[in-house]
Protein backbone atom coordinates (compact mmCIF):
# COMPACT_ATOMS: atom_id res chain seq x y z
CA UNK A 1 0.00 0.00 0.00
CA UNK A 2 2.81 2.42 0.84
CA UNK A 3 4.50 1.77 -2.51
CA UNK A 4 1.27 2.28 -4.45
CA UNK A 5 0.63 5.49 -2.55
CA UNK A 6 4.09 6.76 -3.43
CA UNK A 7 3.48 6.01 -7.12
CA UNK A 8 0.28 8.07 -7.01
CA UNK A 9 2.14 10.93 -5.32
CA UNK A 10 4.76 10.82 -8.08
CA UNK A 11 2.07 10.91 -10.77
CA UNK A 12 0.39 13.85 -9.02
CA UNK A 13 3.67 15.77 -8.93
CA UNK A 14 4.14 15.27 -12.67
CA UNK A 15 0.61 16.56 -13.27
CA UNK A 16 1.31 19.61 -11.10
CA UNK A 17 4.02 20.70 -13.54
CA UNK A 18 1.83 20.09 -16.61
CA UNK A 19 0.19 23.59 -16.68
CA UNK A 20 3.54 25.13 -17.53
CA UNK A 21 3.73 23.11 -20.75
CA UNK A 22 0.14 23.66 -21.90
CA UNK A 23 0.04 27.44 -21.39
CA UNK A 24 1.81 30.27 -23.13
CA UNK A 25 4.81 32.22 -21.83
CA UNK A 26 4.49 34.62 -18.91
CA UNK A 27 4.06 38.26 -19.96
CA UNK A 28 4.96 41.26 -17.81
CA UNK A 29 4.90 45.04 -18.21
CA UNK A 30 8.11 46.37 -19.74
CA UNK A 31 9.91 49.42 -18.37
CA UNK A 32 9.88 51.50 -21.55
CA UNK A 33 6.11 51.30 -22.03
CA UNK A 34 5.41 52.58 -18.50
CA UNK A 35 6.96 56.03 -18.94
CA UNK A 36 4.96 59.21 -18.69
CA UNK A 37 3.63 60.04 -22.17
CA UNK A 38 1.31 62.98 -22.69
CA UNK A 39 -1.64 62.22 -24.95
CA UNK A 40 -5.35 61.72 -25.14
CA UNK A 41 -6.79 60.48 -21.81
CA UNK A 42 -7.41 56.77 -21.88
CA UNK A 43 -5.10 56.19 -24.86
CA UNK A 44 -3.31 53.50 -22.89
CA UNK A 45 -6.41 51.34 -22.90
CA UNK A 46 -7.09 48.59 -20.45
CA UNK A 47 -3.74 46.82 -20.36
CA UNK A 48 -4.66 44.04 -17.99
CA UNK A 49 -7.91 43.18 -19.79
CA UNK A 50 -6.32 42.81 -23.23
CA UNK A 51 -6.16 39.04 -22.87
CA UNK A 52 -9.71 38.61 -21.53
CA UNK A 53 -11.09 36.43 -24.32
CA UNK A 54 -13.32 33.32 -24.15
CA UNK A 55 -10.35 31.21 -25.29
CA UNK A 56 -8.19 32.53 -22.44
CA UNK A 57 -10.95 31.85 -19.91
CA UNK A 58 -11.37 28.29 -21.22
CA UNK A 59 -7.61 27.76 -21.03
CA UNK A 60 -7.59 28.91 -17.40
CA UNK A 61 -10.37 26.46 -16.55
CA UNK A 62 -8.41 23.60 -18.12
CA UNK A 63 -5.35 24.48 -16.08
CA UNK A 64 -7.40 24.60 -12.88
CA UNK A 65 -8.91 21.19 -13.68
CA UNK A 66 -5.45 19.67 -14.08
CA UNK A 67 -4.33 21.21 -10.79
CA UNK A 68 -7.43 19.90 -8.98
CA UNK A 69 -6.90 16.37 -10.33
CA UNK A 70 -3.24 16.49 -9.30
CA UNK A 71 -4.15 17.65 -5.79
CA UNK A 72 -6.76 14.89 -5.48
CA UNK A 73 -4.23 12.22 -6.51
CA UNK A 74 -1.71 13.73 -4.11
CA UNK A 75 -4.19 13.42 -1.25
CA UNK A 76 -5.18 9.85 -2.15
CA UNK A 77 -1.57 8.75 -2.56
CA UNK A 78 -0.52 10.24 0.75
CA UNK A 79 -3.23 8.44 2.75
CA UNK A 80 -1.52 5.04 3.32
CA UNK A 81 2.05 6.26 3.73
CA UNK A 82 2.16 7.55 7.31
CA UNK A 83 -0.64 5.55 9.01
CA UNK A 84 0.65 2.20 7.75
CA UNK A 85 4.27 3.25 8.22
CA UNK A 86 3.71 4.22 11.85
CA UNK A 87 1.82 1.02 12.61
CA UNK A 88 4.45 -1.06 10.78
CA UNK A 89 7.29 0.36 12.88
CA UNK A 90 5.41 0.23 16.19
CA UNK A 91 4.48 -3.42 15.57
CA UNK A 92 8.02 -4.60 15.00
CA UNK A 93 9.93 -2.47 17.51
CA UNK A 94 10.06 -3.15 21.24
CA UNK A 95 8.12 -0.87 23.54
CA UNK A 96 11.41 0.57 24.81
CA UNK A 97 12.73 1.49 21.35
CA UNK A 98 9.46 2.35 19.63
CA UNK A 99 9.41 6.04 20.74
CA UNK A 100 12.93 6.59 19.43
CA UNK A 101 12.21 4.91 16.10
CA UNK A 102 9.00 6.88 15.66
CA UNK A 103 10.86 10.07 16.57
CA UNK A 104 13.40 9.30 13.85
CA UNK A 105 10.57 8.59 11.39
CA UNK A 106 8.83 11.88 12.17
CA UNK A 107 12.09 13.84 11.98
CA UNK A 108 12.95 12.31 8.61
CA UNK A 109 9.42 13.16 7.49
CA UNK A 110 10.10 16.76 8.45
CA UNK A 111 13.32 16.73 6.41
CA UNK A 112 11.19 16.27 3.28
CA UNK A 113 9.52 19.70 3.44
CA UNK A 114 12.88 21.20 4.38
CA UNK A 115 14.48 19.76 1.25
CA UNK A 116 11.41 20.89 -0.69
CA UNK A 117 11.78 24.48 0.47
CA UNK A 118 15.50 24.45 -0.34
CA UNK A 119 14.75 22.95 -3.76
CA UNK A 120 12.06 25.57 -4.32
CA UNK A 121 14.48 28.30 -3.30
CA UNK A 122 16.93 27.09 -5.93
CA UNK A 123 14.33 26.72 -8.68
CA UNK A 124 12.83 30.16 -8.04
CA UNK A 125 16.16 31.70 -8.98
CA UNK A 126 15.48 30.57 -12.55
CA UNK A 127 12.97 32.41 -14.71
CA UNK A 128 9.63 30.65 -15.12
CA UNK A 129 9.98 30.34 -18.91
CA UNK A 130 13.64 29.35 -18.92
CA UNK A 131 12.79 26.67 -21.50
CA UNK A 132 10.79 29.03 -23.75
CA UNK A 133 12.44 32.45 -23.85
CA UNK A 134 15.91 33.94 -23.69
CA UNK A 135 17.27 37.32 -22.74
CA UNK A 136 15.04 38.11 -19.74
CA UNK A 137 15.59 41.66 -18.49
CA UNK A 138 14.14 41.06 -15.01
CA UNK A 139 16.04 40.05 -11.88
CA UNK A 140 14.70 37.90 -9.05
CA UNK A 141 14.43 41.03 -6.90
CA UNK A 142 11.86 42.56 -9.25
CA UNK A 143 8.24 42.17 -8.01
CA UNK A 144 7.24 41.05 -11.52
CA UNK A 145 9.68 38.12 -11.41
CA UNK A 146 8.14 34.64 -11.50
CA UNK A 147 10.46 31.74 -10.79
CA UNK A 148 10.48 28.25 -12.32
CA UNK A 149 7.89 26.86 -9.89
CA UNK A 150 7.23 23.82 -12.09
CA UNK A 151 10.82 22.56 -12.16
CA UNK A 152 10.78 21.44 -8.53
CA UNK A 153 7.74 19.22 -9.15
CA UNK A 154 9.59 17.34 -11.88
CA UNK A 155 12.59 16.72 -9.61
CA UNK A 156 10.39 15.68 -6.67
CA UNK A 157 8.26 13.37 -8.83
CA UNK A 158 11.35 11.55 -10.07
CA UNK A 159 12.73 11.09 -6.55
CA UNK A 160 9.41 9.83 -5.16
CA UNK A 161 9.05 7.34 -8.02
CA UNK A 162 12.51 5.94 -7.25
CA UNK A 163 11.85 5.74 -3.51
CA UNK A 164 8.59 3.84 -4.10
CA UNK A 165 10.35 0.81 -5.59
CA UNK A 166 11.83 -0.71 -2.37
CA UNK A 167 8.44 -0.78 -0.63
CA UNK A 168 7.20 -3.45 -3.04
CA UNK A 169 9.89 -5.84 -1.72
CA UNK A 170 9.22 -5.49 2.02
CA UNK A 171 7.87 -8.67 3.70
CA UNK A 172 4.20 -8.81 4.62
CA UNK A 173 5.09 -9.56 8.23
CA UNK A 174 8.22 -9.68 10.35
CA UNK A 175 9.04 -12.22 13.11
CA UNK A 176 7.75 -10.09 15.97
CA UNK A 177 4.52 -9.27 14.16
CA UNK A 178 3.80 -12.95 13.45
CA UNK A 179 4.29 -13.80 17.13
CA UNK A 180 2.14 -10.91 18.38
CA UNK A 181 -0.62 -11.52 15.84
CA UNK A 182 -0.88 -15.15 16.89
CA UNK A 183 -1.15 -14.12 20.53
CA UNK A 184 -3.32 -11.01 20.71
CA UNK A 185 -4.40 -9.56 17.37
CA UNK A 186 -8.09 -9.59 16.44
CA UNK A 187 -9.43 -10.33 12.94
CA UNK A 188 -10.75 -6.79 12.51
CA UNK A 189 -7.40 -5.22 11.84
CA UNK A 190 -5.05 -8.04 11.00
CA UNK A 191 -6.03 -11.37 9.45
CA UNK A 192 -4.91 -14.47 11.27
CA UNK A 193 -1.42 -15.58 10.31
CA UNK A 194 -1.09 -19.30 10.68
CA UNK A 195 2.29 -19.94 9.18
CA UNK A 196 4.97 -18.08 7.32
CA UNK A 197 4.86 -20.84 4.70
CA UNK A 198 1.26 -20.10 3.64
CA UNK A 199 0.83 -19.18 0.03
CA UNK A 200 -0.02 -15.61 -0.89
CA UNK A 201 -3.23 -16.77 -2.57
CA UNK A 202 -4.48 -18.31 0.67
CA UNK A 203 -3.64 -15.11 2.57
CA UNK A 204 -5.56 -13.10 0.01
CA UNK A 205 -8.58 -15.39 0.41
CA UNK A 206 -8.41 -14.96 4.21
CA UNK A 207 -8.40 -11.19 3.84
CA UNK A 208 -11.34 -11.24 1.42
CA UNK A 209 -13.34 -13.59 3.64
CA UNK A 210 -12.91 -11.26 6.62
CA UNK A 211 -13.79 -8.10 4.71
CA UNK A 212 -17.57 -8.39 5.44
CA UNK A 213 -16.69 -8.77 9.14
CA UNK A 214 -14.63 -5.59 8.93
CA UNK A 215 -17.53 -3.67 7.36
CA UNK A 216 -19.98 -4.86 10.01
CA UNK A 217 -17.64 -3.92 12.87
CA UNK A 218 -16.49 -0.64 11.32
CA UNK A 219 -19.14 1.63 12.97
CA UNK A 220 -18.57 0.04 16.39
CA UNK A 221 -14.80 0.46 16.22
CA UNK A 222 -15.16 4.02 14.95
CA UNK A 223 -17.44 5.00 17.83
CA UNK A 224 -15.23 3.20 20.33
CA UNK A 225 -12.22 5.25 19.29
CA UNK A 226 -14.03 8.58 18.96
CA UNK A 227 -15.53 8.12 22.43
CA UNK A 228 -12.10 7.47 23.92
CA UNK A 229 -11.30 10.77 25.73
CA UNK A 230 -7.51 10.56 25.42
CA UNK A 231 -7.61 9.65 21.73
CA UNK A 232 -10.10 12.38 20.87
CA UNK A 233 -8.32 15.11 22.85
CA UNK A 234 -4.88 14.24 21.48
CA UNK A 235 -6.23 14.24 17.92
CA UNK A 236 -7.83 17.66 18.53
CA UNK A 237 -4.49 18.94 19.81
CA UNK A 238 -2.79 17.60 16.70
CA UNK A 239 -5.49 19.20 14.54
CA UNK A 240 -4.60 22.58 16.06
CA UNK A 241 -0.88 22.01 15.53
CA UNK A 242 -1.42 20.78 11.98
CA UNK A 243 -3.52 23.85 11.17
CA UNK A 244 -0.67 26.00 12.47
CA UNK A 245 1.85 24.09 10.33
CA UNK A 246 -0.45 24.34 7.30
CA UNK A 247 -0.42 28.12 7.59
CA UNK A 248 3.33 28.18 8.10
CA UNK A 249 4.06 25.92 5.14
CA UNK A 250 1.69 27.76 2.81
CA UNK A 251 2.20 31.42 3.66
CA UNK A 252 5.37 31.84 5.74
CA UNK A 253 7.40 32.53 2.60
CA UNK A 254 4.96 35.23 1.53
CA UNK A 255 4.95 36.67 5.05
CA UNK A 256 8.75 36.96 5.15
CA UNK A 257 8.78 38.51 1.67
CA UNK A 258 6.29 41.21 2.57
CA UNK A 259 7.34 41.82 6.15
CA UNK A 260 11.11 41.99 5.69
CA UNK A 261 11.40 42.68 1.92
CA UNK A 262 13.06 39.37 1.08
CA UNK A 263 13.13 37.67 -2.30
CA UNK A 264 10.99 34.55 -2.72
CA UNK A 265 14.05 32.33 -3.05
CA UNK A 266 15.68 33.71 0.11
CA UNK A 267 12.45 33.37 2.11
CA UNK A 268 12.09 29.71 1.09
CA UNK A 269 15.74 29.05 1.84
CA UNK A 270 15.34 30.40 5.39
CA UNK A 271 12.29 28.22 6.00
CA UNK A 272 14.07 25.15 4.65
CA UNK A 273 17.39 25.83 6.40
CA UNK A 274 16.20 27.14 9.80
CA UNK A 275 12.55 26.52 10.71
CA UNK A 276 12.16 22.97 9.43
CA UNK A 277 15.50 21.65 10.79
CA UNK A 278 14.47 23.18 14.12
CA UNK A 279 11.26 21.17 14.06
CA UNK A 280 13.28 18.05 13.22
CA UNK A 281 15.54 18.63 16.23
CA UNK A 282 12.50 19.00 18.49
CA UNK A 283 10.99 15.73 17.27
CA UNK A 284 14.24 13.78 17.78
CA UNK A 285 14.74 15.29 21.24
CA UNK A 286 11.18 14.38 22.21
CA UNK A 287 11.65 10.77 21.09
CA UNK A 288 15.03 10.48 22.85
CA UNK A 289 13.57 11.79 26.13
CA UNK A 290 10.77 9.23 25.96
CA UNK A 291 13.25 6.41 25.39
CA UNK A 292 15.60 7.59 28.13
CA UNK A 293 13.04 8.00 30.91
CA UNK A 294 10.46 5.41 29.79
CA UNK A 295 7.62 7.84 30.50
CA UNK A 296 4.12 6.81 31.46
CA UNK A 297 1.07 8.19 29.65
CA UNK A 298 0.60 10.90 32.28
CA UNK A 299 4.24 11.91 31.96
CA UNK A 300 3.90 12.03 28.16
CA UNK A 301 0.96 14.41 28.48
CA UNK A 302 2.90 16.54 30.99
CA UNK A 303 5.77 16.76 28.51
CA UNK A 304 3.34 17.94 25.81
CA UNK A 305 1.91 20.57 28.16
CA UNK A 306 5.36 21.87 29.09
CA UNK A 307 6.54 22.02 25.47
CA UNK A 308 3.47 23.94 24.31
CA UNK A 309 3.59 26.33 27.28
CA UNK A 310 7.21 27.29 26.53
CA UNK A 311 6.30 27.58 22.84
CA UNK A 312 3.56 30.09 23.70
CA UNK A 313 5.99 32.18 25.74
CA UNK A 314 8.34 32.47 22.75
CA UNK A 315 5.62 32.87 20.11
CA UNK A 316 3.85 35.82 21.74
CA UNK A 317 6.66 38.38 21.12
CA UNK A 318 6.55 37.53 17.40
CA UNK A 319 3.31 39.49 17.14
CA UNK A 320 5.31 42.67 17.71
CA UNK A 321 8.42 41.93 15.60
CA UNK A 322 7.77 43.29 12.14
CA UNK A 323 7.94 46.22 9.77
CA UNK A 324 5.38 48.93 9.05
CA UNK A 325 3.82 49.31 5.62
CA UNK A 326 6.10 51.06 3.15
CA UNK A 327 5.15 54.48 1.83
CA UNK A 328 3.55 54.07 -1.60
CA UNK A 329 2.38 57.17 -3.44
CA UNK A 330 -1.39 57.18 -3.87
CA UNK A 331 -1.77 54.01 -1.80
CA UNK A 332 -0.40 54.58 1.70
CA UNK A 333 1.15 58.02 1.20
CA UNK A 334 -0.06 61.13 -0.58
CA UNK A 335 0.67 64.83 -0.41
CA UNK A 336 -2.03 66.12 -2.71
CA UNK A 337 -4.77 63.50 -3.12
CA UNK A 338 -6.68 60.86 -1.19
CA UNK A 339 -5.28 57.41 -0.65
CA UNK A 340 -6.23 54.86 -3.25
CA UNK A 341 -5.96 57.26 -6.19
CA UNK A 342 -2.81 56.81 -8.25
CA UNK A 343 -3.49 59.84 -10.46
CA UNK A 344 -1.65 62.52 -8.48
CA UNK A 345 -1.66 66.15 -9.54
CA UNK A 346 1.95 65.84 -10.70
CA UNK A 347 1.15 63.04 -13.20
CA UNK A 348 -2.27 64.04 -14.49
CA UNK A 349 -0.82 64.94 -17.90
CA UNK A 350 0.71 61.46 -18.19
CA UNK A 351 -2.65 59.66 -18.53
CA UNK A 352 -1.26 56.61 -16.71
CA UNK A 353 -3.10 53.29 -16.96
CA UNK A 354 -4.71 52.46 -13.63
CA UNK A 355 -3.67 48.81 -13.70
CA UNK A 356 -0.01 49.15 -14.65
CA UNK A 357 2.35 47.66 -12.06
CA UNK A 358 6.08 48.22 -12.38
CA UNK A 359 7.19 49.59 -8.99
CA UNK A 360 10.09 52.00 -8.65
CA UNK A 361 11.76 53.57 -5.63
CA UNK A 362 12.19 57.32 -5.77
CA UNK A 363 15.21 59.22 -4.50
CA UNK A 364 12.86 60.57 -1.80
CA UNK A 365 12.44 56.93 -0.53
CA UNK A 366 8.78 56.88 -1.57
CA UNK A 367 7.59 54.00 -3.73
CA UNK A 368 5.52 54.45 -6.91
CA UNK A 369 3.52 51.70 -8.59
CA UNK A 370 4.99 52.53 -12.01
CA UNK A 371 7.39 55.02 -13.65
CA UNK A 372 4.35 56.72 -15.17
CA UNK A 373 2.75 57.32 -11.77
CA UNK A 374 5.99 59.02 -10.70
CA UNK A 375 5.90 61.23 -13.80
CA UNK A 376 9.18 59.82 -15.15
CA UNK A 377 9.86 60.54 -18.83
CA UNK A 378 13.37 59.15 -19.37
CA UNK A 379 14.91 55.78 -18.58
CA UNK A 380 18.64 54.96 -18.66
CA UNK A 381 19.25 51.25 -18.05
CA UNK A 382 18.68 51.08 -14.26
CA UNK A 383 17.67 54.66 -13.58
CA UNK A 384 14.56 56.76 -14.25
CA UNK A 385 15.00 60.52 -14.51
CA UNK A 386 12.98 63.67 -15.12
CA UNK A 387 10.30 62.43 -12.67
CA UNK A 388 7.84 65.25 -11.99
CA UNK A 389 6.37 63.63 -8.85
CA UNK A 390 9.74 63.07 -7.17
CA UNK A 391 11.49 66.02 -5.63
CA UNK A 392 14.61 66.10 -3.51
CA UNK A 393 16.12 69.31 -2.17
CA UNK A 394 13.82 71.29 -4.44
CA UNK A 395 15.04 69.51 -7.60
CA UNK A 396 13.31 67.01 -9.88
CA UNK A 397 14.29 63.59 -8.60
CA UNK A 398 15.07 60.19 -10.05
CA UNK A 399 14.13 56.59 -9.25
CA UNK A 400 15.45 53.04 -9.44
CA UNK A 401 13.54 49.90 -10.49
CA UNK A 402 12.06 47.78 -7.73
CA UNK A 403 10.48 48.42 -4.37
CA UNK A 404 11.98 50.57 -1.64
CA UNK A 405 11.60 47.76 0.84
CA UNK A 406 11.32 48.19 4.59
CA UNK A 407 13.66 49.85 7.04
CA UNK A 408 13.46 47.45 9.99
CA UNK A 409 15.88 44.70 9.00
CA UNK A 410 17.14 44.65 12.62
CA UNK A 411 13.96 42.76 13.58
CA UNK A 412 14.62 39.95 11.12
CA UNK A 413 17.25 38.00 13.10
CA UNK A 414 15.30 38.04 16.41
CA UNK A 415 12.19 36.94 14.51
CA UNK A 416 13.97 33.97 12.93
CA UNK A 417 15.59 32.92 16.23
CA UNK A 418 12.36 33.11 18.25
CA UNK A 419 10.30 31.33 15.59
CA UNK A 420 12.91 28.56 15.35
CA UNK A 421 13.02 28.05 19.14
CA UNK A 422 9.21 28.08 19.34
CA UNK A 423 9.11 25.44 16.59
CA UNK A 424 11.62 23.25 18.45
CA UNK A 425 9.59 23.38 21.67
CA UNK A 426 6.28 22.71 19.92
CA UNK A 427 7.83 19.76 18.05
CA UNK A 428 8.91 18.05 21.28
CA UNK A 429 5.23 17.20 21.78
CA UNK A 430 4.98 15.36 18.45
CA UNK A 431 6.30 11.93 19.44
CA UNK A 432 4.72 11.93 22.95
CA UNK A 433 1.33 12.74 21.44
CA UNK A 434 1.59 9.77 19.06
CA UNK A 435 2.61 7.51 21.93
CA UNK A 436 -0.46 8.70 23.86
CA UNK A 437 -2.60 7.40 21.00
CA UNK A 438 -0.73 4.15 20.40
CA UNK A 439 -0.58 3.20 24.10
CA UNK A 440 -4.06 4.31 25.18
CA UNK A 441 -6.17 2.50 22.58
CA UNK A 442 -6.73 -1.23 22.26
CA UNK A 443 -3.91 -3.03 20.39
CA UNK A 444 -6.26 -4.43 17.74
CA UNK A 445 -7.47 -0.89 16.93
CA UNK A 446 -4.01 0.59 16.37
CA UNK A 447 -3.90 0.78 12.57
CA UNK A 448 -7.54 1.79 12.39
CA UNK A 449 -7.11 4.56 14.98
CA UNK A 450 -4.03 5.97 13.26
CA UNK A 451 -5.95 6.01 9.97
CA UNK A 452 -8.85 7.87 11.61
CA UNK A 453 -6.35 10.26 13.13
CA UNK A 454 -4.80 11.17 9.79
CA UNK A 455 -8.22 11.46 8.17
CA UNK A 456 -9.28 13.97 10.83
CA UNK A 457 -6.01 15.86 10.44
CA UNK A 458 -6.60 16.25 6.72
CA UNK A 459 -10.30 17.10 6.97
CA UNK A 460 -10.10 19.45 9.96
CA UNK A 461 -6.63 20.97 9.52
CA UNK A 462 -4.89 20.58 6.18
CA UNK A 463 -7.97 21.25 4.04
CA UNK A 464 -9.54 24.27 5.78
CA UNK A 465 -6.32 25.59 7.33
CA UNK A 466 -4.75 27.21 4.23
CA UNK A 467 -8.17 28.56 3.18
CA UNK A 468 -8.62 30.19 6.59
CA UNK A 469 -5.15 31.71 6.50
CA UNK A 470 -5.59 32.90 2.93
CA UNK A 471 -8.91 34.55 3.72
CA UNK A 472 -7.42 36.33 6.74
CA UNK A 473 -4.44 37.53 4.70
CA UNK A 474 -6.69 38.79 1.89
CA UNK A 475 -8.47 41.09 4.34
CA UNK A 476 -5.18 42.94 4.87
CA UNK A 477 -4.70 43.82 1.18
CA UNK A 478 -4.82 47.55 0.38
CA UNK A 479 -4.24 47.40 -3.39
CA UNK A 480 -5.53 44.64 -5.65
CA UNK A 481 -4.52 44.00 -9.22
CA UNK A 482 -7.60 43.30 -11.32
CA UNK A 483 -7.77 41.16 -14.44
CA UNK A 484 -10.93 40.69 -16.44
CA UNK A 485 -12.82 42.68 -13.78
CA UNK A 486 -11.79 40.19 -11.10
CA UNK A 487 -9.32 40.38 -8.25
CA UNK A 488 -5.98 38.86 -9.13
CA UNK A 489 -2.79 39.37 -7.12
CA UNK A 490 -2.48 41.68 -4.13
CA UNK A 491 0.14 44.32 -4.80
CA UNK A 492 0.39 45.86 -1.33
CA UNK A 493 -0.61 44.72 2.15
CA UNK A 494 -1.03 46.54 5.42
CA UNK A 495 2.02 44.98 7.06
CA UNK A 496 0.81 45.50 10.62
CA UNK A 497 -2.54 43.85 9.94
CA UNK A 498 -0.83 41.09 7.95
CA UNK A 499 1.46 40.28 10.87
CA UNK A 500 -1.24 40.47 13.52
CA UNK A 501 -3.76 38.30 11.68
CA UNK A 502 -1.32 35.75 10.28
CA UNK A 503 0.70 35.23 13.46
CA UNK A 504 -2.43 35.76 15.57
CA UNK A 505 -4.04 32.73 13.91
CA UNK A 506 -0.93 30.66 14.60
CA UNK A 507 -0.95 31.75 18.24
CA UNK A 508 -4.67 30.87 18.46
CA UNK A 509 -4.02 27.31 17.24
CA UNK A 510 -1.08 26.94 19.64
CA UNK A 511 -3.32 27.95 22.55
CA UNK A 512 -5.90 25.39 21.37
CA UNK A 513 -3.30 22.61 21.34
CA UNK A 514 -2.05 23.65 24.79
CA UNK A 515 -5.56 23.51 26.28
CA UNK A 516 -6.20 20.08 24.73
CA UNK A 517 -2.97 18.68 26.21
CA UNK A 518 -3.84 20.17 29.62
CA UNK A 519 -7.20 18.40 29.46
CA UNK A 520 -5.48 15.13 28.50
CA UNK A 521 -3.23 15.46 31.56
CA UNK A 522 -6.24 16.08 33.82
CA UNK A 523 -8.08 13.05 32.39
CA UNK A 524 -5.06 10.74 32.79
CA UNK A 525 -4.42 11.95 36.34
CA UNK A 526 -8.05 11.29 37.25
CA UNK A 527 -7.87 7.81 35.69
CA UNK A 528 -4.68 7.11 37.62
CA UNK A 529 -6.30 8.16 40.91
CA UNK A 530 -9.38 6.06 40.19
CA UNK A 531 -7.20 3.04 39.43
CA UNK A 532 -5.21 3.62 42.63
CA UNK A 533 -8.37 3.95 44.73
CA UNK A 534 -9.81 0.81 43.16
CA UNK A 535 -6.63 -1.10 43.96
CA UNK A 536 -6.69 0.10 47.58
CA UNK A 537 -10.36 -0.79 47.93
CA UNK A 538 -9.68 -4.26 46.58
CA UNK A 539 -6.70 -4.70 48.89
CA UNK A 540 -8.55 -3.77 52.14
CA UNK A 541 -10.67 -6.98 52.37
CA UNK A 542 -7.53 -9.02 51.79
CA UNK A 543 -5.77 -7.20 54.65
CA UNK A 544 -8.75 -7.72 56.98
CA UNK A 545 -8.88 -11.39 56.06
CA UNK A 546 -5.19 -11.82 56.78
CA UNK A 547 -5.56 -9.97 60.08
CA UNK A 548 -8.49 -12.22 61.12
CA UNK A 549 -6.54 -15.35 60.30
CA UNK A 550 -3.60 -14.19 62.39
CA UNK A 551 -5.88 -13.64 65.45
CA UNK A 552 -7.41 -17.11 65.13
CA UNK A 553 -4.00 -18.73 64.75
CA UNK A 554 -3.01 -20.03 68.20
CA UNK A 555 0.65 -19.83 67.26
CA UNK A 556 0.46 -16.14 66.55
CA UNK A 557 2.40 -13.93 68.93
CA UNK A 558 0.54 -11.54 71.19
Amino acid sequence: FIGCGAILVSLAAFLMSLPHFITGPYEYDHNTTDLCQSGVPGSWGNLSDAGCTPHAARENHEVLLVMFIAQALLGIGGVPIQPFGISYIDDFASERNSPLYLGILFSVTVIGPGVGFMLGSTMLRFYVDIDKVTGVQLTNKDPRWVGAWWLGFLVAASLVALSAVPYFFFPREMPKEVREVLQCRQPLVCPQVASGKESSSKKSKDVLSQFPLFLSDFPLVLLRNLRHPVFLLVVLAQVNLSAMVAGLATFMGKFLERQFSLTASLANMIIGAVNIPGAMVGIVVGGAILKRFQMSLKQCSAMCVLGMFLCLLLAFPLLFLGCPTQEVAGVTYSESSEFGHHALECNLQCNCPEKAYNPICGSNMIEYISPCSAGCRVVNIDNYTNCSCISKNGLVGSAKPGTCGTSCSHFFLPFVVLSCLAGILASTSHTPSFMLILRSIQPEDKSFAVGIQFMLLRVLAWMPGPVLYGSAIDTTCILWEKKCDRKAACRYYDNNLFRQRYLGLQFFFEVGAFLCFVTVYVVLRRQEREASNAAETKAEPEKEKLAGNSIKDPKSKV
